[in-house]
């Protein structure tokens, strides 16, 4: 017999999208509104928040083709997997040392000429430990960050399994 196709996935990869655009917004308001200041991990969380929510956007305009949109989704996981792994160098590593100026965050966006290319959005206005003083609801930003990333991913990883 047919059966219709879920609806789920195609929602599911439309909230991600979403989510991911709200994130960087949410970090633009924070720093143009309240002064937070970015540095080079924040500013590459935010690329790569913006590159999920790009994949995320494809597979959801390409849900009818089934293997475009496990290809946007296998592009999905694979951001998260590279924003959770920055987050957490950043709270673990980054955020403990005195300047994180040319680190693996910093030559990223360099190599990428981001800063110029949009410097209201990827513009590092501070060093690590100076951005890991900042705090919404009792955590820092980049735990907040992680946890996006983490359960993004956990939301791909369902997806991914839906026919």
């Amino acid at each position: 017999m047919f059966t219709r196709p879920s609806k789920w996935p195609g929602r599911a990869l439309a909230g991600m999208a979403v989510a991911s655009f709200a994130a960087v917004v949410a970090a633009l308001v924070a720093q143009h509104q309240f002064g937070v200041k970015p540095c080079p991990w924040c500013v590459l969380q935010r690329g790569i928040f913006l590159l999920i929510g790009a994949f995320s956007l494809l597979g959801w305009l390409a849900q009818a083709r089934r293997s475009l949109r496990q290809g946007a989704l296998v592009a999905v996981l694979l951001a998260c997997a590279a924003g959770l792994t920055a987050a957490v160098f950043q709270h673990e590593v980054a955020s403990q040392t005195a300047s994180c100026a040319m680190g693996l965050a910093d030559k990223i966006l360099t190599a990428l000429n981001l800063e110029e290319l949009w410097p209201s959005v990827f513009m590092v206005t501070a060093n690590c430990s100076e951005a890991a003083a900042y705090r919404l609801i009792g955590l820092p930003y980049e735990v907040w960050s992680g946890l996006l990333f983490a359960g993004l991913g956990a939301l791909g990883l369902v997806v991914l399994g839906k026919r």
